[in-house]
């Protein structure tokens, strides 16, 4: 090693270290007296599991994918997190026993695989309607799709473990227990890559179920959709034990994508419904059996229920109606003719993309849908919805402050875009009174410039805003015209990325820098941007 290179290893060294003695040196009392205190906002975040009871109108309960398990006691008026004691937070199923609806089964790890994920460690259970917990293993699932539990002992269930996000594990396909989750049996594995996204039974035959298996990969650079295909539909006749993979007779050949599966109540288990996506798109589709999956026919294939199967796959049928079918996608659809036809019956505000429904089997106006704004309730079949500004569990991908007084915290949530916060509110407490949106986009930084008053945003793919408090207006400075959404990073030339950085200048409120494969400066707040790197 020459001088150089050693006096510059020294330097290095050095200056790491600079940090580390100064933090040794700061008197805990400093500290010690601060605590935490919710400041908001008080909205949903993603949601992809929801569960009620059949027959009563109070009591739900959702699994937010970064927030935990929450629970209603006043038919979603009120929610209160359950699952804090936990040391997960990113939960993908939930079930309750329909015979014991005091015993909750909870699957942890999102199914939904998006670039930006939350992994999972296995299975949780109540038995005391989710007053306590119990670890009950499955811990290298990671990502959890569906719970099934026997409706006539709540010791039995089955699990759809998804697996690894990225790369092959061997904790992956449909497991079964027959003793509350004490012990687990694989019953249905395919190999290392393909896992369960979807696993149902038949209402009028809990023996019969059927499991969607499906390999999915996230490669670690960014790209919109995952690797994925090899997705099969497989049949159980004897509740689990054996499988029998359904293929032709009017199923699409080729490599399948994601599928969601369904039976329907009240037909002896011939009816049932199949959302398959296909590489090939004349190939994709809605798909029903009226013979217990010996037979199928192509039935729905609207674009609207067609769009990122990758990321949706909820199947929900009315339990009173088989002829009535929901499909959650990037708003609420219902068919009321068996799929010919489809109508959005839920979509923005208060939902922008959406995960899960759960109708009550009593009664079938009743229903709970988890969406990217949270989880709501609705009593009168969907013509009316409950509030997601009363459950504070929104994902943000990056929170930040400025020099203010009072200081304001920026923030900003994912597909609900950005807000900022004032640190205390002259009305006793900080409420929706205190939050405002600052323009910019779902997953971007946030950069306030020292001014006081300029506050710059990112979004998805490279776009920057500029927001000025004063007048409350926006204003694109991009970098680069942005190009249509879902264009992989390949085809840009910025190739930013999902979330990419934007960092203010300390010394000077007009100079800003953004990061894609090259450092970008403006000192003109945005108006025009020098390559520097």
């Amino acid at each position: 090693m020459t001088i150089r290179a050693r006096c510059l290893a020294s330097f290095l060294v050095f200056s790491l270290l600079i940090p580390i003695a100064t933090a040794q040196q700061l008197d805990p009392k400093l500290y010690q007296g601060l605590r935490w205190r919710m400041v908001g906002p008080f909205r949903g975040g993603r949601t992809v599991s929801v569960a009620g009871i059949p027959g009563n109108p109070n009591i739900y309960y959702f699994g937010s994918v970064g927030g935990g398990v929450w629970k209603t006691t006043n038919g979603g008026i009120t929610w209160n997190p359950i699952f804090d004691s936990q040391t997960v937070a990113s939960i993908g199923a939930i079930a309750l026993a329909p015979s014991d609806p005091n015993t909750i089964y909870v699957g942890t790890g999102e199914p939904d695989l998006r670039s930006d994920l939350s992994t999972g460690n296995g299975m949780y259970k109540s038995t005391d309607a989710g007053a306590t917990w119990q670890y009950i293993g499955l811990e290298d699932s990671r990502q959890i799709a569906r719970i099934v539990v026997d409706p006539h002992d709540p010791n039995i269930v089955l699990v759809a473990a998804l697996g690894h996000a990225y790369g092959p594990n061997p904790e992956r396909g449909v497991f079964k227990s027959i003793d509350g989750g004490k012990t687990w049996k694989k019953v249905l594995f395919i190999d290392n890559n393909r896992g369960a996204i979807d696993l149902a039974s038949g209402p009028d035959d809990s023996r019969t179920l059927y499991a969607a298996m499906w390999h999915v990969q996230r490669p670690p650079w960014s790209q919109y959709p995952p690797d994925n295909g090899n997705g099969a539909i497989y049949k159980s006749s004897d509740a689990g034990d054996n499988w029998t993979r359904l293929e032709g007779a009017g199923l699409p050949s080729g490599d399948w994508g994601r599928i969601g599966v369904r039976a329907a109540a009240g037909t002896h288990g011939n009816r049932l419904y199949a959302l398959i996506d296909h590489k090939e798109t004349k190939q994709a589709g809605f798909y029903r059996s009226d013979d217990g999956g010996a037979n199928w026919s192509r039935i729905g294939t609207d674009s609207r229920i067609l769009g990122r199967l990758w990321y949706f796959g909820e199947v929900a049928i009315d339990p009173k109606n088989p002829d009535v079918v929901y499909l959650p996608n990037v708003s609420l659809y219902r068919t009321q003719d068996a799929g010919k036809s489809w109508e959005a019956i839920k979509g923005a505000p208060g939902g922008d993309d959406y995960h899960a429904l759960w109708i009550d089997p009593t009664n079938p106006q009743r229903m709970i849908t988890g969406s990217d704004q949270g989880a709501t309730i609705s009593v009168d079949g969907g013509k009316s919805w409950s509030s997601w500004y009363n459950q504070p569990t929104a994902q943000f991908y990056h929170v930040t402050t400025d020099n203010e007084f009072p200081y304001h915290i920026y923030g900003s949530q994912q597909d609900s875009g950005t807000v900022s916060i004032a640190s205390r509110s002259d009305y006793g407490s900080i409420t929706f009174r205190n939050w405002y949106s600052i323009g910019a986009g779902e997953s971007g930084y946030i950069a306030p410039a020292t001014d006081g008053n300029t506050v710059y945003g990112g979004d998805p793919y490279g776009p920057v805003m500029r927001f000025e408090r004063l007048t409350g207006q926006t204003q694109d400075v991009s970098p680069q015209p942005v190009q249509a959404f879902g264009t992989e990073i390949f085809q840009r030339k910025l190739r930013a990325t999902w979330t990419s950085p934007i960092v203010m200048s300390p010394r000077d409120p007009n100079t800003l820098y953004f990061g894609s494969q090259y450092l970008l400066r403006s000192t003109d707040r945005g108006m025009s941007w020098q390559q520097i790197s």
